[in-house]
């Protein structure tokens, strides 16, 4: 797991599905019949700290509860690293609760996240191996207590009597159960997914244990809702018969995140196809969605402490934002018939920049018809986390005097984005004055400490655009140059 800093896995390890590859090209992701009261959530390690942040953040989309398999209390790490590798992992004793729970309510009453009157009707199934040496236990003691302040306890299961390390846990399937290790599934005789989804939703027909279809798996076109932000560019689902498009089925709906270490290009189709969940689904007309991760996130992690972006916790979030929208797409479908291909919408027109300062640059375009928003994209990434409604947008965290290219892609009400603009370029304007533009150089363990990085796995990242300076260290040496309060880049100034 990706905690462990693992990077090779171990010799001779099951990989059943290794050899696995598409089948088929990626889709893009279908609109579903969907009941959006029976919308769900769970997840392993940092996918499970992604999976409480979503609860709580869009408390009214996964209003009927949430699974956590080694993950802990919403905002654990408040945005340091240093608090997520220490009292949100080892040394859970530090664990401010009471805080996290403050922070959760004034979040609430600022719209930042959903109300939390939502979270009263939830079920919440927590398990922690007695094992875990990676997130241990009084991590997921804390988010029990952190529940205690939202979820009535008769709606909350805490199963924490296995020896089980760090891992997902099924009763046919993976290492053995004491190891800890890739793919980070393990064989515990104790099946982990049906135990979360027949709390989560009570009485449920038996698993399929037979040979699931192969054609219930998709794989879909994950770049429709974001570009990098440490995500793939496809992601996975499994849609049982009965709920595929043309259906008339009315399905529930289950997102699973994987851990850290654990997405498609880490242990193939392990995650996807062999933790339990899709026997249920198959069964019970449950949809599974998993979004993927990409090797560009920090040890393929999900954002749980910032290293993507400050607001990674709230609605804004780039990737919380992302796996919001492919619930929405999923769960848009009417069924009976199927849906007919969406008519692409036209490029913007009149795209261009102003209003350059030494940090952002302003961009407008003129209304497409037809459209529900737009995405900008900056140098060919999309640099907006929610769909931007107006035909404006502004683009910040830039370096100073550096000249930019940017492009519109229009949207409609399911997501699916049109053709691109002409490209505008811009250049930002000369830092002065204060603190912005000015240049330091120091020794990577110097600028960790003066907060003008932070050190991750051995390693320093500048504070803000997160680009690697190499070993955190006393040895290395390396010039930020400050763009805008709290960004830093690796650079030099005249």
């Amino acid at each position: 797991m990706a905690f462990n800093f693992i990077r090779a896995a171990a010799a001779g390890a099951a990989m059943a599905l290794c050899g696995v590859g598409s089948v088929y090209a990626a889709v893009n992701l279908p609109a579903l019949k969907i009941d959006k009261t029976q919308t769900t959530v769970s997840g392993l390690s940092s996918g499970g700290f992604m999976a409480v942040q979503l609860h709580v953040a869009y408390s009214a989309t996964f209003a009927k509860g949430a699974g956590v398999v080694a993950g802990g209390p919403f905002y654990c790490a408040e945005g340091s690293v240093v608090n997520a590798t220490g009292r949100c992992m080892a040394s859970p004793a530090g664990i401010p609760t009471s805080t996290l729970v403050s922070t959760t309510n004034t979040w609430a009453s600022q719209g930042a996240i959903d109300p939390v009157a939502n979270l009263q009707g939830s079920k919440v199934y927590l398990f922690s191996g007695t094992l875990d040496s990676v997130v241990k236990t009084g991590v997921m003691d804390a988010l029990r207590t952190y529940y205690n302040s939202f979820v009535p306890a008769a709606n909350v299961v805490y199963k924490k009597d296995i020896a089980a390390e760090h891992a997902m846990v099924t009763d046919d399937y993976g290492n053995a159960c004491s190891t800890k290790g890739a793919p980070y599934i393990s064989d515990c005789n104790f099946d982990l997914a049906g135990a979360m989804l027949q709390h989560l939703y009570g009485t449920l027909n038996a698993r399929n244990n037979a040979t699931l279809p192969t054609g219930n798996y998709i794989e879909f076109n994950q770049s429709e809702f974001i570009t990098n932000h440490g995500m793939a560019t496809t992601g996975w689902a499994y849609v049982p018969q009965a709920c595929q498009a043309g259906g008339t089925a009315t399905c529930k709906l289950h997102v699973v995140l994987h851990g850290c270490k654990q997405n498609i290009s880490d242990v193939q189709q392990q995650y996807v196809r062999n933790t339990g969940y899709n026997r249920w689904a198959d069964s019970n007309n449950i949809v599974m969605l998993y979004p993927q991760t990409s090797t560009a996130a920090t040890n393929s992690c999900w954002d749980w402490w910032g290293y993507d972006s400050a607001n990674y916790s709230k609605k804004s979030g780039p990737q919380m934002a992302a796996v919001k929208a492919m619930v929405d797409r999923i769960s848009s479908g009417t069924g009976g018939t199927t849906p007919p291909d969406p008519v692409a919408l036209p490029a913007p027109t009149g795209v261009s920049t102003s209003g350059a300062t030494a940090s952002s640059m302003a961009i407008s375009w003129a209304a497409v018809t037809g459209a529900a928003s737009y995405n900008v994209y900056r140098n060919a990434n999309k640099v907006n986390a929610l769909p931007v409604t107006a035909t404006s947008y502004t683009d910040t965290g830039l370096a100073a005097s550096t000249t930019y290219s940017w492009t519109v892609r229009a949207a409609d009400a399911n997501g699916a984005e049109g053709a691109t603009s002409a490209a505008a370029s811009g250049t930002t304007l000369a830092a002065s004055g204060g603190s912005t533009g000015t240049c330091t150089t120091a020794s990577n363990y110097a600028h960790t400490l003066a907060g003008r990085a932070y050190a991750y796995a051995g390693f320093a990242y500048a504070l803000g655009s997160n680009q690697g300076m190499g070993w955190w260290n006393v040895f290395v040496t390396t010039t930020l140059k400050q763009t805008s309060p709290g960004y830093y880049v690796i650079g030099t100034c005249p």
